[in-house]
């Protein structure tokens, strides 16, 4: 396939979910293909690109945020090399900086980098959409893939998917890519199910784990006198990581906004709570927050954030990075369950995404 090859109207690809996995891969697309050969549509259930690098700003302040998600990225050496073109491009656009901060508690082993995002993690994800020049559609909730042939017409570009969302509106598409946690991939209606069926077992035994998160935003002029940056927290049976995620982004205490703290429980405690009221479990949150720092103010507002699909526990056997459900047209469901749970991990679902595309995808459609 190439990028010379044109046709009249654009192939037109859409993907599900715009995190990190989504817009790499879109991203990725581009470089490859312009606009007039491929049409990039993303549908987003939230209000927001990010997925689970997701930044939260104050209802009293908007330049106060927390990332209620992933916190930092993490490169190995191994991934820094193969992954380096990715890391350049997001240091050099100043998305990514170095972290210096001190971790209470982390488990770093030689070699390893720590970066953090000043604009908030969900900036990693923005910076790879905007490259990628796509439309996309927030508070779209995909609901439905149905295959679609046209019997009086058996050529290729005959076969397109017919997607629904949520709303019950249809829209045609040449190829999907679907990125969203496994489970919502298996509750997809239409007659995806049937491409589904051949995986079935292998994308249900895939595991995730659920927690919550918690943002608290305080006053300007208020300290949060403690040593660290961030800390993994020991001995709480609901807290397991704690970030002073101002003094993250900022590298230390700006003085003309309020200070913010992140609260992540533990997995136990997330699933143990994972169906009570938002509300009332983010007082229990806070009452333990308050028991690891006793000083603590009142924060001026707070936010809850329930992460059922947290982090892949147990992914896909082999670790494919993707896997095409249908060649024709091309159904690919694809994210870190596929690869692993992290940054990398998301960078190689993508790496393989359009591996695939670009084999399975005739150079008669693109």
């Amino acid at each position: 396939m190439s990028a010379d090859n044109k046709m009249l109207s654009p192939h037109r690809l859409l993907i599900v979910g715009a995190g990190l996995t989504g817009s790499v891969t879109a991203s990725l697309l581009r470089r490859k293909f312009p606009k007039d050969a491929l049409n990039i549509t993303f549908w987003e259930k939230s209000r927001g690109a990010g997925g689970r690098m997701n930044t939260n700003r104050s209802a009293s302040d908007s330049r106060c945020t927390v990332d209620l998600g992933a916190q930092y990225v993490t490169a190995t050496p191994d991934y820094y090399r193969s992954h380096e073109s990715f890391y350049q491009e997001l240091i050099s656009a100043k998305v990514l900086v170095p972290f210096n901060g001190f971790i209470e508690g982390e488990n770093k082993k030689e070699g390893m980098k720590n970066f953090t995002a000043p604009s908030g993690m969900n900036s990693i994800v923005k910076h790879f959409l905007n490259s990628s020049e796509s439309s996309v559609f927030y508070e779209t909730h995909c609901t439905a893939i149905n295959r679609f042939e046209n019997p009086e017409n058996i050529s290729q570009s005959a076969k397109l998917w017919l997607v629904t969302d949520f709303k019950d509106n249809t829209s045609e598409f040449d190829s999907v890519i679907v990125t969203i946690p496994t489970p919502q991939l298996l509750n997809l209606k239409g007659s995806i199910q049937d491409f589904l069926e051949s995986q079935r077992s292998l994308l249900e035994a895939v595991q995730y784990s659920s927690r919550y998160a918690v943002a608290m935003y305080f006053e300007q002029g208020v300290k949060i006198d403690v040593p660290w940056c961030s800390k993994y927290v020991t001995g709480s049976p609901c807290v397991r990581f704690l970030s002073v995620d101002s003094r993250k982004r900022f590298g230390k205490d700006p003085e003309d906004i309020g200070p913010s703290l992140l609260a992540h429980t533990s997995v136990p405690f997330g699933i143990e709570h994972l169906e009570m009221d938002m509300n009332d479990v983010k007082e229990i949150i806070i009452s333990h927050v308050k028991q690891i720092l006793p000083d603590l103010p009142e924060p001026v507002n707070s936010r809850c954030l329930r992460w059922r699909y947290s982090q892949v526990s147990r992914g896909v056997d082999g670790s494919p990075g993707c896997i095409a459900l249908c060649n024709s047209p091309l159904l690919v469901a694809c994210g870190d369950a596929f690869s692993h749970s992290n940054f990398d991990g998301c960078i190689d679902s993508a790496m393989s995404v359009v591996d695939t595309f670009c084999k399975i995808t005739s150079v008669s459609n693109l």
